[in-house]
């Protein structure tokens, strides 16, 4: 991929040893053997000239980088510290990723996450070993993508999966804006004062908070984000915005019947609202009935079908995939995020990982490289891979 300007920085070296946790890190790349999709010498000259012609967005990650034990995970998550995987992002061919921190899982003064003291401690804290570095920079308009782009750098955009946070306080919507974030989730697996999350009642949907809330996103510039809300949550907030939303990372339910993944209806009327899905590839996600073990080619079935269903033009890609075990920090969190209602009911194959797809370094070149040699065109690739994403952002965020 074409190199980013990185100088070997590591999370945080700045501080002293004794001020950060005793822990031993995951390696960054090749930590599995995940395969590379196979091109030959002409294809692969062709990825590496799209990387360097289009914009590359992640619609949803994380790139931090996790301990190789997990089994003290949560009392590691109390440090506030995520150690961002500057190697790998330099090794991964993007120009910008929507990294979803760990809003959830900020959990220094409870360990039920999503408190505002907390999440406001875990973005200042990020933000703070990303400033002491100069391949990352915090992009808060698209000008500032499209620089990093130019530049050599890599545009951060700090995302939060759920509002819980915010209670029912809406001017603090504004102050997350002023910090920089710029993609709001309506809410997560729980409801909150906004909606419904995936464990909630199906006829609970957006309140009348949620529309106050979806209101004050929409003057103030931030991208609205329904991944993790229910169905009819997600309706609500796609009528009620004055402009296009994200679902950031997910995918088909045709295709698999889970509650993590998005009806038919739902995916259309975030199209037809202007709006882009970011299909997802966290383990067990898209998987299909006609391939239940989760790899890169169940990933872009479920890509495929989504493109079929309300065009190229209204898909793109959030990976939800990090540096580590990924597998294991879902059992490590399965009760702090409550994972079990987002799981479908139909028994498939555990994978330890996602062969082709397991981390933000391989995501997006294997991507690149299976629509390649599956014969899209680069004016389709180029929209997948950010221009859709990009066409939101100038509509959505303030100039």
């Amino acid at each position: 991929m074409p190199p980013k300007k990185y100088d070997g920085y590591r999370a945080y070296q700045y501080l002293d040893p004794a001020d950060l946790p005793r822990v031993e890190l995951v390696e960054q790349i090749d930590r599995v053997p995940s395969k590379k999709v196979a091109t030959t010498d002409e294809q692969e000259a062709h990825v590496r000239r799209l990387f360097e012609e289009h914009l590359v967005i992640s619609l949803h990650d994380h790139l931090f980088v996790a301990p190789k034990d997990l089994a003290g995970f949560l009392e590691f998550r109390r440090w506030g510290r995520e150690f961002t995987g500057y190697e790998g992002i330099a090794a991964s061919g993007l120009d910008c990723v929507f990294d979803g921190m760990m809003d959830g899982t900020a959990m220094i003064t409870s360990r039920a996450g999503w408190k505002w003291d907390d999440v406001i401690f875990d973005i200042g804290m990020r933000l703070s070993d990303i400033a002491h570095q100069e391949m990352v920079r915090v992009a808060l308009t698209t000008d500032d993508i499209r620089r990093a782009k130019a530049e050599g750098g890599v545009a951060f955009v700090i995302s939060l999966e759920g509002s819980a946070m915010i209670e029912n306080e809406v001017d603090r919507i504004d102050v997350l804006y002023g910090l920089g974030v710029r993609s709001l989730g309506i809410c997560y697996s729980e409801g909150n004062a906004l909606g419904a999350g995936l464990k909630e009642p199906a006829d609970f949907g957006l309140t009348a908070f949620g529309r106050r809330a979806v209101r004050r996103m929409n003057q103030l510039g931030i991208a609205i984000d329904v991944s993790h809300a229910n169905d009819r949550t997600s309706m609500d907030t796609i009528e009620a915005s004055a402009g296009p939303i994200f679902i950031t990372h997910a995918g088909a339910r045709a295709l698999w019947d889970s509650p993590r993944l998005k009806p038919d209806e739902v995916i259309r009327a975030c199209a037809e609202k202007g709006g882009v899905i970011g299909i997802e590839a966290a383990p067990h996600t898209t998987i299909t009935r006609a391939d239940t073990t989760h790899s890169i080619e169940s990933f872009m079935q479920h890509f495929e079908y989504c493109v079929d269903l309300v065009g190229i033009d209204h898909v793109a890609f959030g990976p939800d995939v990090l540096f580590g075990d990924h597998v294991g920090l879902h059992g490590a969190l399965r009760e702090a995020l409550s994972l079990g209602a987002s799981k479908g009911t139909s028994p498939f194959p555990m994978v330890d990982y996602v062969d082709g797809i397991e981390n933000p370094a391989e995501a997006f070149p294997n991507i690149v490289r299976w629509l390649v040699t599956h014969g899209y065109s680069d004016a389709d690739i180029g929209k997948a891979v950010g221009g859709n994403i990009m066409r939101v952002l100038d509509e959505v965020w303030a100039r």
